[in-house]
């Protein structure tokens, strides 16, 4: 146990670091207005980014599985209810990571055809771009559900000093509220994900140095 606690602990820090490395390094790219003429000539940057973050999203599935044995012990239903959330969660990540990479064959083209002007290629560089942060919100939304069962278990079962996952509670929360808004085209800032931020680097500190209360299994 110990071993898949540290484990998971690691992933947790991995997962943020790729994360937001690696969006600092795509998001800037994917705000410019001329993306479609500057974009293929970063194509480095741009595939350092979805590499970093594609690790992001193989790394969040790793943790529900190292969880899982632990969790269900004290809440089987929303235990599978968080592993399910993981994995829809990396799915659309994967799938978010397709936009840039449109994004690069539009460039290449508008580039080697000498049409970074085209409307039709710059509608298709806008609706990618789009479907990119679209999918992105929608994985942060399934994030935060399977998130706040994992809080709701961890409050209950006590395996992590109470505060830490009532602050984990509060960041989900968040996340859920700021990213729903996100879709509907209203930006909040990123003043909500301080909790969650904290929560997810707390978390794994604690699970590599400490681990899970597991004595409480035995109560």
């Amino acid at each position: 146990m110990r071993k898949a606690e540290r484990a998971a602990g690691v992933l947790f820090l991995l997962s943020t670091a790729a994360f937001l490395i690696g969006s600092g390094i795509l998001d800037p790219i994917l705000h410019r207005t001329d993306l479609l003429s500057s974009m293929y000539s970063e194509r480095t940057s741009v595939f350092t980014g979805l590499l970093l973050e594609l690790i992001n999203a193989i790394a969040v599935v790793g943790i529900a599985v190292l969880l899982h044995p632990i969790l269900k012990k004290h809440h089987e239903t929303f235990t599978m209810g968080y592993f399910a959330s993981r994995v829809m969660e990396s799915a659309l990540l994967i799938l978010s990571l397709l936009g840039p990479l449109v994004l690069l064959a539009l460039s290449n083209k508008s580039i080697s055809g000498g049409t970074s002007d085209d409307s039709y290629l710059q509608m298709m560089g806008n609706l990618a771009v789009d479907v990119h942060f679209l999918l992105f919100d929608m994985a942060m939304i399934a994030l935060s559900l399977g998130s706040l069962l994992f809080c709701y278990i961890l409050i209950r079962s006590r395996l992590v000093p109470r505060l830490l996952s009532i602050i984990g509670l509060i960041g989900y929360t968040g996340l859920l509220v700021s990213s729903s808004l996100s879709i509907i085209g209203l930006d909040l800032g990123n003043v909500l994900y301080i909790p969650g931020a904290i929560f997810e680097i707390v978390l794994p500190v604690w699970l590599i140095a400490k681990g899970f209360n597991l004595r409480t299994e035995e109560n």
